[in-house]
């Protein structure tokens, strides 16, 4: 029997995904190993949960869990049944003022600390992937990071877990009556346990090895501290699931207690001539109270030395340097000043090569942080095509560790690893190191296996070292666990796997493994695709952002399949290619929003919507691609036609309600399915006479008005206000600013919808059609240009690579603004304030955080109204022009979170800056979005 013949009588088929294109994309996380599911399931609740483990037993099917799928040594993949908890298991909740947080598997590690921000608290883990970790992972990898060190860590600041055993039985060490249950129901688990932790306390040098082991960062194996650290079963079984792997049971919720986010940082780059002097710096930092102090060799900074932003000085740095970022933390302002300045007096007795600038600015300390947080896959993207990046992870004594680095780099040179680099969490003796290795050839295997196995000796036998230190065991360093732990404690472990899963069906392979070479088996291959999929190495940081992500693919699983039909084709399997091509269309293509937010969370700036817009000219037939520049050349018809169109739609719409209406676009679009679904948004084009009557002249300058065509076409407003060609004639009039309307603006366009659509031509015409007018009617640059569309502003400011020589040169000579920048930089303070709203809530929509002028945007609200909210899950609503017409689902599916979120709460006022992106907040919603032209026209006099 096939999987989903069985899952079906437990899930509905929705959740269920065995379609050749799921199983493909989801074969592969951030590590390099890669096994294709026979089914990925999304269970809503426990019963399901529950059910899934039945199913798994009766089949004999191995069963994973994953959440963001973030883990970097192969535990979050399977051959089995994929449970992803991402969509589904996303619930927290905040107790105590912060101090405590309720967190479900399938949050992100980043989106709990946004809520627990106003408390001025976070979670103690702070991995360099938290914005796409999930708690799941978290804690299941006993997560720390750069600033926790131990002390902080998933496994010290869980308070209660709330788990499910392998036989469908649920506990939770929050509820008193569940230690004595635990112990009648799970006799034999229980009785393994407390015979294992009588054991160890009777063996001084195993009891002496475990605490030794965890004063520093460990994360290899079982955490075996919990039979040290706790004495009923139950708490003992719900500590040893942190760092587990999901190997054990399945984590359903957890309460961590939070720590201080110190509202006072004060950050700076050290560099020195080597890294062992940079090593010697370590502890005098910590004895300084640095909270944080990450190590990057000489390889590592040149990776990320071209970089916008970075100083220039690294690129004068010497071969051999190295450089450590650090970070002071307080509470005051007096606190802080009184760290940093008793560290600058010290800093005499170091090898510095040169003297350190600490910086307290916010937006200077986070591009340092995204710098190292990015230094991963940034040294991935540069790798040469076809290999994998592979991120060991290791951690030293303190006191050996630039002995340690030093014979690491002898093995590097010895195996020719010309590329690799070094960098970690120098504070906690734990370094990452970077390789790029080819796995296309037995010799390239045997030069890795080889590597690994020195690797281990040095690390274990010569430094006394750990060789996970908190990216977890995983298959990677499944062979070599009894290697670093010895065979007692080995055998300990071995007997808590047998207890919880006697059936060995949760993640087998990982952490317990027999077989000492499964770390050289199920590797993942990559073959030269594309430049934009060749640099990918799969880290999954855009995941959250992607708008597609709970409908269909990511920017990440996007690449997988465009990889996985090269080696399909390289391997000459034909029927499974031809199958991935036809699912490829709706799923990679026809539902990617192309919004380039993943360029944005990606450390590399991959833009997988330009990679999809490139795709999609390719796909255009030559007709196709007549067709859109006659409609480019021929705009002003096309839109004369639309406003008839639309117009007659608009009457059909009265008479037979927009039910109907939903039905005959719905039958139309079976014969073309460029036709858009009718929607309750679409309204009679607004009258043009308006623009006729624009203020002449005014005391405060003079800009060019460009009103974009979807104003021209959908302009209006549904609560009977004025259009917003009018709004923004009486705004402008209020600020004294003297206003031309663009020449001969009926007919232009900015260009967008032919450059999401893939119509190279069109969109090249256009944009240069519309430069030429731009030039002219701003009599040849002298006056700004404003557009009412933050989403056209933004298409107009990626012109200049698609326009001839001459317009190229004129480009330079505009100064083109969104609506929102004039706003804030030429009307708020020149309009008299009149009432202010009381509680309003914004949408920034994408072209605005890609634009840099979120801050401004909010600004602008902050003047006007009392309140201001931007919901913590404000993110692109998927319309992406009018994509949102065409496949509603995608913007259902992307607006779902923030709109479930404002919905909890009434607001004076919806906002946004685009007017397709409000039509979509307005469906989500059911409340009326506008532009934020709106609500300045409304709150001045």
């Amino acid at each position: 029997m096939h999987p989903a013949e069985g899952l079906q009588r437990i899930l509905p088929e929705a959740r269920i995904k065995t379609r050749l294109i799921d199983r493909v994309s989801y074969a592969a996380d951030a590590g390099f190993y890669h096994l294709v599911p026979q089914a990925i399931v999304q269970p809503v609740n426990e019963t399901e949960i529950a059910a899934l483990f039945s199913f798994s037993h009766t089949h004999n099917i191995p069963m994973v869990f994953r959440t963001g799928g973030t883990s970097l040594s192969g535990q979050s993949i399977t051959d089995g049944i994929l449970v992803d908890l991402s969509q589904y298991w996303n619930r927290m909740n905040i107790a105590e003022e912060g101090k405590l947080v309720r967190v479900q598997p399938g949050i992100t590690g980043a989106m709990v600390n946004t809520y627990l921000k106003k408390y001025k608290r976070k979670i103690g883990p702070d991995p360099s992937s938290i914005s796409a970790a999930m708690m799941g992972g978290i804690l299941s990898n006993n997560a720390s990071g750069m600033c926790c060190g131990v002390q902080y860590n998933s496994y010290h600041t869980t308070r209660f877990i709330r788990f499910m055993l392998a036989d469908g039985q649920t506990f939770s060490t929050e509820t008193p009556g569940d230690y004595d249950r635990f112990l009648q129901a799970c006799p034999a688990l229980a009785g393994e346990l407390t015979a294992l932790r009588r054991e160890i306390l009777a063996n001084e040098t195993l009891y002496q090895t475990i605490r030794r082991k965890y004063e520093t960062k460990n994360t290899v194996g079982y955490s075996l501290n919990s039979l040290i650290d706790y004495e009923h079963p139950l708490d003992v079984f719900a500590h040893l699931l942190i760092g587990a792997e999901g190997t054990l049971a399945f984590i359903a919720e957890a309460v961590l207690e939070t720590i201080p986010d110190e509202p006072y940082k004060s950050t700076a780059m050290l560099y020195f001539p080597d890294i062992y002097a940079a090593c010697q710096a370590i502890q005098p930092l910590k004895d300084a109270g640095a909270l944080m102090v990450e190590l990057m060799d000489r390889a590592s900074l040149r990776a990320v030395e071209h970089l916008p932003g970075m100083d220039p000085f690294v690129k004068t740095l010497p071969p051999g340097a190295a450089a450590l970022l650090i970070e002071f933390q307080e509470p005051g302002v007096a606190e802080l000043e009184l760290r940093v300045n008793g560290f600058l007096a010290e800093t005499g007795r170091l090898s510095l090569l040169n003297a350190p600038v600490f910086t307290i600015d916010p937006d200077e300390r986070e591009f340092l942080w995204k710098v190292r947080k990015g230094m991963f896959p940034a040294v991935g993207a540069v790798r040469a095509s076809g290999t994998t990046v592979i991120l060991e992870d290791v951690a030293f004594p303190l006191d050996t560790l630039g002995d340690a680095i030093l014979e690491l780099q002898d093995l590097f040179r010895k195996y020719n690893y010309d590329n690799a680099i070094i960098f970690g969490h120098a504070r906690d003796g734990n370094i990452h190191f970077v390789v790029t290795q080819s796995f296309n050839d037995a010799a390239e295997i045997d030069r890795y296996d080889r590597f690994l196995r020195e690797v281990v000796e040095l690390v274990v036998k010569k430094y006394n070292g750990t060789l996970k230190a908190e990216h977890g065991t995983g298959r990677n360093m499944a062979p070599f666990v009894e290697t670093e732990w010895g065979g007692d404690a080995y055998r300990i472990m071995q007997r808590i796997k047998a207890a919880a899963d006697p059936l060995a069906l949760l993640n087998p392979g990982v952490i317990i493994n027999s077989d000492k070479e499964v770390h050289i088996k199920n590797l993942k291959q990559l073959p030269s695709v594309e430049a934009e999929v060749d640099r990918c190495i799969e880290c999954g940081y855009c995941e959250p952002v992607c708008p597609s992500r709970n409908l269909t693919t990511t920017p990440r699983r996007r690449i997988v399949v465009r990889r996985s039909l090269e080696a399909m084709k390289l391997a000459h399997k034909e029927e499974d290619r031809k199958t991935l091509l036809e699912q490829y269309q709706y799923d990679v293509l026809d539902t990617c929003a192309v919004d380039g937010l993943c360029a944005g969370a990606c450390p590399v700036d991959i833009n997988t919507g330009d990679l999809v817009k490139r795709l999609r000219r390719e796909n255009h037939s030559v007709s196709a691609n007549k067709t859109a520049l006659w409609v480019a050349r021929h705009f002003r018809a096309t839109e004369k036609a639309a406003r008839i169109g639309l117009t007659v739609a608009m009457g059909f719409s009265t008479v037979l309600g927009h039910k109907a209406m939903t039905g005959i676009t719905r039958l139309l679009r079976k014969i073309s399915p460029a036709i858009p679904l009718w929607s309750d948004q679409f309204v009679t084009p607004p009258s043009l006479k308006a623009l006729k009557h624009a203020p002449a002249g005014g005391n405060n300058g003079t800009v060019v008005y460009f009103p974009a065509c979807i104003s021209r076409l959908l302009g209006s407003s549904h609560t009977g206000k004025k259009n917003i060609m009018e709004t923004f004639l009486e705004v402008s009039a209020k600020a004294g600013i003297g206003v031309k309307v663009l020449e001969n603006a009926e007919g232009s366009c900015c260009g967008q919808i032919f450059h999401s659509k893939g119509f190279g031509g069109a969109y090249q015409f256009t944009a240069n059609r519309i430069i030429e007018q731009l030039w002219n009617s701003t009599e040849q640059g002298r006056f700004p240009v404003v557009i009412d569309v933050s989403s056209c502003a933004y298409t107009l400011h990626g012109h200049r690579p698609h326009l001839t020589p001459e317009n190229q040169v004129r480009f330079d000579q505009l100064r083109i603004i969104d609506s929102v920048d004039y706003l804030h930089d030429m009307v708020m303070n020149a309009c008299k304030p009149g009432v202010k709203k009381e509680n309003i809530v914004l949408h920034p929509v994408c072209s605005l955080k890609k634009m840099g002028t979120e801050t401004k945007f909010r600004k602008i609200a902050e003047r006007f109204a009392e309140k201001v909210t931007v919901p913590v899950q404000a993110g692109c609503c998927g319309m992406a022009g009018d994509r949102g017409f065409l496949f509603p689902e995608l913007t259902a599916s992307a607006t779902f979170h923030e709109a479930s979120e404002v919905k909890a709460n009434e607001y004076t006022g919806y906002y946004s800056s685009t007017k397709t992106c409000e039509m979509a907040m307005t469906e989500a919603v059911n409340k009326n979005y506008e532009s934020i032209l709106y609500m300045v026209n409304e709150c001045t006099v």
